[in-house]
């Protein structure tokens, strides 16, 4: 009889997240695959998880994966946790996920915190749509075009930071998606948890008048705000003619509008020019 591949989530940095169900499934493993055996060896200490461990990370996943599938076809039972959060989820774990549903194994996720999904629940940002999209880049020019994909989606939009290329990476999202609202989140469900909203040019601010920045980093970017010349003028002043005939003052109309297209105010000033 086949075995199963548990996919477990694990905390981002609070202890007390990890959930009943996720210390048993690890405790029913044969063995627990993660990225670094040292740091989930601390988690499963203490939550006196005695099962063996093997590393499985970016480096050794395609060369290894196979091989504890076949484990798995043969009665293991295999759980795979992350250094923090959902495994795959800009983590390892999906090339073993993929070779065991070609096999038609059991996979069966155990649910853990996602930082993405902390981060915009508590940014205030509209939650729908999003798009969660990894990691920045560490180069200028592709951080750049990174961003350029952000915007063309018009969606909520989620990235992972390091502390190090914050604020260079804050100042290109500034040039490429403009003034909009964003939320920093800082170290979650840590001792030292930290919001930090507003537009970016005012986030910008505040954290460069810090001495460090540190901690993991999440960042949540309302979404990107269409090109004016996007919006066709007609229906713009139409829509405001509208609202004035209605009895609605004129910098109220311009209000409605600029968050009726997704406009800055500016904008929609010039369209009615």
């Amino acid at each position: 009889m086949a075995g199963r591949l548990l996919v477990v989530g694990t905390p981002i940095g609070n202890l007390a997240d990890m959930s009943a169900r996720a210390v048993e499934a690890l405790r029913s493993a044969a063995l627990i695959l993660c990225e670094d055996t040292r740091h989930t060896r601390k988690l499963l200490t203490h939550f006196q998880i005695n099962v063996p461990t093997e590393r499985l990370d970016e480096h050794t996943e395609d060369a290894r994966s196979e091989r504890f599938v076949e484990r798995i076809a043969a009665g293991d039972t295999i759980a795979i946790v992350s250094d923090a959060g959902m495994p795959l989820l800009s983590d390892p774990g999906y090339r073993i996920v993929r070779l065991a549903r070609e096999r038609g194994l059991t996979v069966e996720p155990v649910p853990g915190p996602f930082a993405a999904v902390l981060a915009l629940v508590a940014s205030g940002i509209a939650p729908l749509p999003f798009t969660f999209f990894g990691f920045t880049p560490h180069r200028e020019g592709e951080r750049r075009d990174f961003y350029r994909t952000i915007a063309e989606t018009r969606h909520s939009a989620i990235v992972y930071e390091s502390p190090e290329r914050i604020l260079e990476s804050l100042a290109d999202a500034l040039s490429i998606l403009g003034d909009i609202e964003v939320t920093v989140a800082r170290e979650m469900t840590k001792m030292h948890e930290e919001f930090v909203s507003g537009t970016i040019s005012g986030v910008l601010e505040t954290l460069r008048e810090r001495d460090s920045i540190r901690g993991e980093i999440t960042v949540v970017f309302a979404a990107a705000a269409p090109h004016v010349e996007e919006v066709a003028p007609d229906r713009v002043r139409e829509e405001f003619e509208r609202l004035r005939s209605a009895g609605m003052r004129r910098n109220d109309a311009v209000k409605v509008i600029a968050e009726t297209f997704g406009l800055r105010k500016n904008d929609v000033y010039k369209l009615l020019l």
